[in-house]
């Protein structure tokens, strides 16, 4: 259960695409708004070969009279996410359709989100729920086989985060460390202005 703020963004990687979509489905409608990044690397438990013949199935599942009226499959990892939450809600509905709106899934961290805390959800995670010697699928893997094109532009894209935010982070620490420096550093002189301000009340 998340603490309800006025957006919570889910870093998604390592998590199972199932129990992900159950628990972001639940806070939606409650009320809370979710983001939902990374959805490359979500996780499905079983075999790559197995995920890709279950999906290549779905594919096949079509109007026959007139495809274009559906089912759509979509096959961007984002809209896989952004699906299986939809089939969790009663989307038909006035309440469904207002919580489905709450819900942003992005390939990749976009910005802002890139400058912004994410959270993790304990019990969708894959280290804590599957175990050790069990078989999994990566949601961007299983996309690319499908006929999803933009995995390299979104690892591109990620790549290039990762530098920047490898920067931005050795930064900080430094001016942290300048920071504590400079606090030790006058520690000391600042006794003689904290006994006259106690004094003085």
């Amino acid at each position: 259960k998340m603490v309800f703020e006025k957006v919570v963004v889910v870093d998604c990687k390592g998590h199972l695409l199932g129990r992900l979509a159950s628990v972001i489905a639940k806070e939606l409608l409650r009320g809370q708004r979710v983001v939902a990044v990374r959805c490359e690397d979500i996780n499905i438990s079983g075999k790559f070969i197995r995920n890709k013949f279950k999906y290549l199935s779905f594919l096949r599942k079509r109007t026959n009279t007139n495809p274009k009226k559906g089912p759509i499959h979509f096959k961007a990892p984002s809209k896989i996410l952004w699906r299986s939450v939809r089939g969790m809600l009663p989307h038909k509905s006035a309440r469904g359709t207002l919580a489905l709106n709450k819900l942003k899934t992005f390939d990749g961290v976009p910005p802002p989100y890139n400058r912004v805390t994410k959270v993790v959800i304990p019990e969708a995670l894959r280290v804590l729920r599957l175990k050790p010697m069990r078989k999994y699928t990566v949601l961007g893997d299983l996309s690319k086989e499908i006929g999803w094109r933009y995995g390299e532009v979104v690892d591109n894209l990620e790549d290039k985060r990762r530098v920047k935010a490898a920067a931005w982070y050795a930064r900080q620490k430094s001016l942290n460390k300048l920071r504590r420096q400079a606090v030790e550093n006058t520690s000391g002189q600042l006794e003689g202005e904290k006994s006259t301000l106690e004094s003085s009340g």
